[in-house]
């Protein structure tokens, strides 16, 4: 039986670490029948990413680095992975970045530089990346881009300052992009994911009360994983949503819903 993405081909941006979420996307891609490319940032994760580019049953798969402020790395990645796996049909966009000192705190106290620096990396690379693969999949007969954002970007979160505003800048972007790219078949949607327990989360202060609160407050009153995010895109990136663009869906056990 074949999965629903066979055939498809995949550029899973932002894998660090077998925790990361970016990976339990590429995973469930690659599970489904898709090839994929997978992208690092820095040679500190260089070793880590080609390990788990090996676990993917699909291979060869191409692993390619990549900085998202870097115009050459973008023109580089997506050539790159568009030569190796023969086209993009999908692209997963899980970039994310704010200064530790950004966080935590007061919004008040978010610095100009670190704001623009969020917003660049966070929001901005998602545009960087959609005009690089847009005539890779045009060439395609169609497409499809997923990106993850979070609940703060609707709403104020105490502590995550420069993400939440990084991350509605996102959503707005994912509409825009859908409005431009639809013509070609081309379909945008965000993730709005619970609180997962990544590594990278580790460094926002107070994650740990998110995730109880979280917990305590949403309908089904428990955490989410990785693995439920991933199935989402899976299904995103399907033909399955082939008529689903602009949107922000919610994987957060339905905590988006609640007033309290």
């Amino acid at each position: 039986m074949s999965g629903i993405v066979e055939g498809k081909r995949a550029l899973v941006i932002g894998v660090a670490n077998k925790r990361s979420i970016a990976w339990a996307i590429a995973r469930g891609l690659d599970a489904q029948g898709a090839r994929v490319a997978l992208t690092f940032q820095g040679e500190r994760v260089e070793k880590d990413v080609r390990k788990l580019a090996g676990e993917l049953a699909n291979g060869p798969v191409p692993v390619l680095p990549l900085d998202v402020t870097d115009a050459a790395q973008l023109d580089a990645a997506v050539e790159g992975a568009t030569e190796a796996l023969g086209g993009i049909d999908i692209l997963v966009h899980a970039v994310a970045f704010g200064k530790v000192e950004d966080l935590g705190g007061r919004f008040m106290d978010v610095s100009d530089d670190g704001f623009q620096l969020s917003l660049d990396i966070s929001s901005w690379s998602l545009k960087r990346l959609a005009e690089r693969v847009e005539p890779h999949m045009r060439d395609a007969g169609g497409g499809a881009i997923v990106t993850l954002s979070y609940v703060a970007a609707e709403r104020a979160v105490p502590g995550y300052n420069v993400m939440g505003v990084a991350k509605s800048a996102l959503e707005s972007i994912v509409r825009y992009l859908a409005w431009d790219m639809g013509p070609d078949n081309v379909r945008v949607n965000a993730l709005s994911a619970g609180p997962v327990r990544t590594l990278a989360a580790r460094g926002i202060p107070g994650f740990g009360d998110m995730v109880d609160n979280a917990m305590e407050r949403s309908p089904l009153r428990r955490a989410i994983d990785a693995d439920e995010v991933a199935d989402a895109a899976v299904f995103l990136c399907s033909d399955m949503a082939r008529a689903v663009t602009g949107e922000t869906l919610h994987v957060d056990a339905g905590y988006h819903a609640m007033a309290i």
